[in-house]
Parts: structure tokens; C-alpha cells; sequence
């Protein structure tokens, strides 16, 4: 019977937590209500701010939810009027990248324009991919034309779907034809979450996880960008492919474009699913440098069309899947022309807070209805003024304005020492996460050797010519890293794919009348 005591106190104390539980949500219900609606004032604060952060249901992406339209994102990212054109102006002086809360950035509706619209229920279904890895992923985008369309038409013929089982809100989303889905995972401790995802999806990697986590930390982190791809994944019934980053170096190469490897990909409409407050950060400076670099190889007078070709195209330059035909030869016209409503989302706040550029027209003077016409191609004006332009230069993230730098040397009015000590490592202090900062990455104000490169007639080919400088290397040693980390017979079949995909577009072109070539080769004649 002495034996049976516990048993009964565990059964009764179990009985009364129930008990306990339901009297409490009964008294809740008849609360006053002005208790209810302060209870529901301080969730809504705290759901704008800090609980944003990363969850394992990647809640913190429905930043975007809050808002009906992509001009309704505009608009908010807007709201404070000249308080927001004064922060916007001054955060990028000296950005705290030291945050780890959303509440921390610089304005309350900091970094919107990067959260894309899309369907809820497809949402929804890339979000469910992320649940199915245990290792934790801290911040997360899909992206590429499985999520964003990259043709308006519907062929005649749907190509074959690369997904086993769909799920119906993929299978209608993607209803021009079936496309692998792109995922990048940023994650805080490479080899930890490598050994994590081992453990669970043996089956993602190639013959490099027999040699455990330590040797694909080395391969991802030492070699190419920095990048691990598993490919030709089924998850949830969907073929998908996947990066494995660090946030660290997602972070390098958002503030001073290392590689432009990654940042080339946040440069075009993606779908974050999981958010962090310092990549959000360094994205805003990624976002706002590709708009000033297009704007460097621009006229006075152009339209979006013109400008976001330019921004689009900064990550193909040097793109050895170009050069070899595996990519189709029209792919930056085809992402712009099928997106224009997106890349409007994302760049239009960035045009009103920058002083020498403006949009055309009244209509456009504010955010409204003009902004969702997928056709629509407005005019844009910006000050060609040697010092603004040269201040545009000095903003130009650090590690690709040395490149800049050095290609422009002739124009240095200086001694060589004086050059010298202008492009060299000067001396560096670490910040919170390991990222060298310097007083050459902190300027803001242009000197007369920023002014004279601003005006050069050959700036355009000198940007095209630093860009390929900054990627080539990384992406070529990433195509062959992917041998390694895929296997070469997912990589040969990944190769064989592009070029067949490449070669239709080309012979659908032919048969256009190549209207399609035409159009990007007069964009990028301007």
C-alpha cells in the first residue's frame, strides 16, 4: 500500500495542474477588458520588434505579411517621412553591425524592401522544407526561378517537373513549368551543423561525408566563396538545392563584396524565410552599394529597365556558366523583365533616401498603385555632379573600392608611397563578430581622386572590369569545388542541364526574330 503512495500524489497533483489550467483560461475570458487590450498592445509591440528574431518556424519573414502590396512595403519603409530620410542618410555613416535584435537596427521599419511578397500557401511550403533539418539555421532565402518566375509565358508545353510529389501550392506556383528550388542556409558553426546534418541526411553529400564534418568545414570555408551546395535533394516531394554559408562570411561579403559570390544573389528579389538583424543590416549597404555602382555606369537620364539590367547583371560578370553556355545568354534580361514589380519593391525606397537620383513624374514622386504595373517602366534622373558622384565612389564597399583603386591608378595624383599607404591593409581592430574594420571603410566623403575616377568616360568598363576581378576566381573555384561536394555525376548532369536549358532558350530566340538577344544587347550597349 506504502508502495502505491507516490503513484496516487502523482495522479492527484497531476489533477489539480489540470484543474489549475482550466480556471485560468476561464478567468482570462472574464477579465475586464481593458486588461485584455493591454495585453494585445504589448504582443503587437513586441511582434514588431525583437520577435522577429530567428524561430525554427522562420516566423520572423511575415515582416513582409504585414502589407498587402509591394508599394504597401514602400510605403511603410517610408512612413516617418524626413525622419527616415535623415536615418537613412546617417545609419550608413557608422553601421553597428554588433546587434542581435531586431530592435537594434537603425529605424523600426529598417530593411522591408527585401522581404518579397509571395503566395501565402507557397510560402508556406518552403518554409516546411527548413522544419526537416535539425542542425539550426539561423538565417535562410530561396531564391532563382523555381521561386521568382523568370518568363511571363505559359509554353505550350510544359518541360518535365523535377519534383517527385509536390505539394499543390508549389505545383500552382510553378505553373509555366516545374523548377528545382534554391535555398541558401546561413548557420553560426559550420562543422557543428555539417555534423548535425550528417547525422540526419547522410544521403545529401557526396563521398566527402565519409570524411566527416571537420573536412567539409575545410572544403566550404577555405575554397571557392565559401559555399557548400548539396544538390538534386528531395524534401517534402520537391527537388531542391541547397547552400550551407557561414553567417560570417555571408556577412563579409555583404558589407565589402569579397566575392560578390553571395551578395550577387541578395543584389536580385529573393524570399527570406528566416531573418537576422546584422545580415538584414548588411544586406541594406549590399543593396544600397549595387544601386550606386549601377548608377556609376549610368547617364543622367535612363529608366529602371536600364537600371535594374545593371544591378542584375553585377553578378554575371565574370560568371564562368556564361561564358561556357551554361547559363541561357539572355537570363539577366529574363530576370528583370519578369520582375520588374519586385525589383521596384526593393529598390525604390533606396532611390528616394539617396540625394542625387530621383524617379520622374509626379506619379512616382510617392509610393502608390504604380508600383505592382509589371509593365511599367518609368524614368529615372540622377545629379551628375563631380562631387556627389565622388562621393558615390568612396561608398563603394571597402575591399572592392581597392580593386577600384588599382585599376585607376593612372588617375592618382600622388606619389607612389602616397598610393601605396591609400590601398594598403591599413590597421584594423576586430569587431564583435571578427569582421576587420578601418578608417578606409569608413569614409564618406570623396577626395579629388574619388572625384576623378566619378568622371572618367571610362568608368563603366572600369566597374565591369573590377567586378570580374572580384568574382571570376571565386566562382570558377566554386563550379570545380562543386565536383567535390556533389559528386561528378550530379555535377555533370547539373552541367548537361544548364547548357540543354541554354540552347532551347537560344533556338526559341532564333525563331522570335531574336527580339529577346536584341533587347539585351541595346540594354547593355547603355
Amino acid at each position: 500500500m506504502a508502495a502505491l503512495r507516490p503513484r496516487s500524489f502523482r495522479l492527484l497533483h497531476t489533477a489539480a495542474a489540470g484543474q489549475s489550467f482550466i480556471f485560468g483560461q476561464v478567468a482570462y475570458q472574464w477579465a475586464p477588458l481593458p486588461l485584455k487590450v493591454r495585453k494585445r498592445k504589448f504582443a503587437t509591440e513586441t511582434s514588431q520588434t525583437d520577435s522577429t528574431q530567428p524561430t525554427p518556424s522562420g516566423s520572423s519573414s511575415d515582416i513582409a505579411s504585414t502589407t498587402s502590396s509591394s508599394s504597401d512595403i514602400s510605403k511603410t519603409s517610408s512612413t516617418s517621412g524626413h525622419d527616415l530620410k535623415d536615418s537613412a542618410l546617417g545609419w550608413e555613416n557608422s553601421p553597428d553591425y554588433n546587434i542581435s535584435a531586431f530592435s537594434q537596427l537603425p529605424y523600426r521599419h529598417f530593411g522591408f524592401n527585401q522581404h518579397m511578397l509571395v503566395n501565402a500557401e507557397f510560402k508556406e511550403a518552403l518554409r516546411q522544407v527548413l522544419w526537416q533539418f535539425r542542425a539550426p539555421i539561423r538565417y535562410a532565402f530561396a531564391y532563382g526561378s523555381g521561386v521568382f518566375p523568370q518568363s511571363r509565358e505559359i509554353p505550350d508545353t510544359l518541360p518535365a517537373s523535377p519534383h517527385p510529389h509536390p505539394p499543390e501550392a508549389v505545383t500552382k506556383w510553378q505553373a509555366s513549368g516545374g523548377k528545382n528550388i534554391d535555398f541558401i542556409f546561413g548557420v553560426s558553426y559550420t562543422q557543428h551543423w555539417h555534423s548535425l546534418n550528417l547525422h540526419q541526411h547522410r544521403n545529401h553529400y557526396s563521398f566527402l561525408g565519409s570524411l566527416g564534418s571537420g573536412v567539409i568545414k575545410r572544403v566550404q570555408d577555405q575554397w571557392g566563396a565559401g559555399a557548400y551546395f548539396n544538390t538534386y535533394i528531395t524534401i517534402n516531394g520537391t527537388s531542391v538545392k541547397y547552400a550551407v554559408v557561414n553567417l560570417d562570411t555571408l556577412y563579409r561579403d555583404l558589407s565589402d563584396w569579397t566575392t560578390l559570390y553571395l551578395a550577387g544573389r541578395l543584389q536580385k528579389p529573393v524570399k527570406i524565410l528566416r531573418d537576422d538583424p546584422r545580415i538584414r543590416l548588411a544586406n541594406q549597404v549590399n543593396l544600397i552599394s549595387a544601386l550606386r555602382t549601377a548608377l556609376l555606369m549610368l547617364p543622367d537620364t535612363f529608366t529602371e529597365r536600364d537600371l535594374y539590367f545593371k544591378i542584375a547583371g553585377l553578378s554575371y560578370i565574370g560568371d564562368p556558366r556564361m561564358r561556357f553556355r551554361a547559363e541561357r545568354p539572355d537570363k539577366v534580361y529574363a530576370i528583370v523583365d519578369s520582375q520588374m514589380a519586385n525589383f521596384r519593391a526593393l529598390y525604390y525606397p533606396l532611390v528616394s533616401d539617396l540625394p542625387n537620383v530621383n524617379f520622374a513624374g509626379q506619379e512616382t514622386s510617392h509610393p502608390g498603385p504604380w508600383m505592382d504595373d509589371p509593365d511599367a517602366n518609368y524614368t529615372l534622373m540622377q545629379d551628375m555632379d563631380p562631387v556627389r558622384r565622388g562621393n558615390m565612389v568612396c561608398r563603394l564597399p571597402g575591399a572592392f573600392r581597392r580593386k577600384l583603386y588599382n585599376a585607376s591608378f593612372g588617375m592618382f595624383d600622388g606619389s607612389q608611397k602616397e598610393f601605396n599607404e591609400l590601398v594598403a591593409e591599413p590597421d584594423k581592430k576586430k569587431d564583435g563578430a571578427g569582421h576587420e574594420e578601418a578608417a578606409f571603410a569608413r569614409q564618406r566623403s570623396g577626395s579629388e581622386f574619388d572625384r576623378r575616377i566619378a568622371t572618367s568616360e571610362g568608368l563603366p568598363d572600369t566597374l565591369k572590369a573590377t567586378v570580374r576581378k572580384t568574382t571570376t576566381w571565386p566562382a570558377v573555384t566554386q563550379s570545380f569545388k562543386g565536383i567535390l561536394t556533389t559528386g561528378p555525376v550530379k555535377s555533370w548532369k547539373y552541367v548537361m542541364e544548364k547548357r540543354a536549358k541554354g540552347r532551347m532558350k537560344e533556338e526559341k530566340t532564333k525563331e522570335l526574330g531574336g527580339e529577346g538577344a536584341k533587347a539585351t544587347n541595346e540594354t547593355e550597349k547603355k
